[in-house]
């Protein structure tokens, strides 16, 4: 049986760093208050680029078929969120007079995939969404803050977007993206 439903496309997935640590250590209606701002403002960043797969605790997956994605636009996209978390978590800092002791990673991944209907939810389906949550796990970062992104998306993406980007490469998985401690 062949999925005719099935297209190229990129998985995005930002994930907060110190989730756990930050439920354990917060009370519930704070915390989910402090969650529901941070993925809200995730969400209006993205200015429906990307569609909504899930969203999950910490994580949105995010999803675009796109036959020939762009680096620096995907970059760009990253940053422009990165920015609007920490300035969010900035306003909530001082408007909640608390420390809020997360951070920002992103995994962007490439591949072949479908979707299907169960009820009023949209689900993905295919090799690409299993492998970027198993990026999720890896032992390759060295800070809390980055964009892993995977052969398959660089390899995919407009090869003159990436070419300045100062990069990691982690021959596993692709390259590595640190964000520096500033706000930007």
């Amino acid at each position: 049986m062949e999925n005719t439903n099935a297209q190229n496309g990129i998985i995005l997935i930002p994930d907060f760093s110190g989730f756990t640590e930050f439920v354990f250590n917060t009370k519930l209606y704070t915390g989910e208050y402090i969650v529901r701002q941070l993925l809200s403002i995730l969400i209006d960043v993205n200015h429906q680029y990307f569609d909504i797969s899930e969203i999950e605790g910490d994580a949105i997956l995010f999803y675009r078929y796109d036959s020939k994605p762009s680096y620096k636009k995907i970059s760009q996209m990253l940053s422009n969120m990165r920015k609007a978390f920490n300035m969010k978590i900035e306003e909530l800092s001082e408007m909640l007079n608390t420390t809020i002791d997360l951070s920002l990673k992103f995994i962007v991944h490439y591949g072949k995939f479908s979707q299907y209907n169960i009820g009023n939810f949209r689900k993905l389906y295919g090799k690409p969404i299993v492998e970027a949550h198993q990026m999720l796990k890896n032992g390759f970062a060295e800070q809390p803050s980055y964009a892993l992104y995977s052969h398959s998306f660089l390899k995919n993406s407009q090869k003159e977007d990436h070419n300045s980007c100062e990069e990691m490469q982690v021959s596993e998985v692709g390259a590595i993206q640190y964000f520096g401690n500033s706000l930007a």
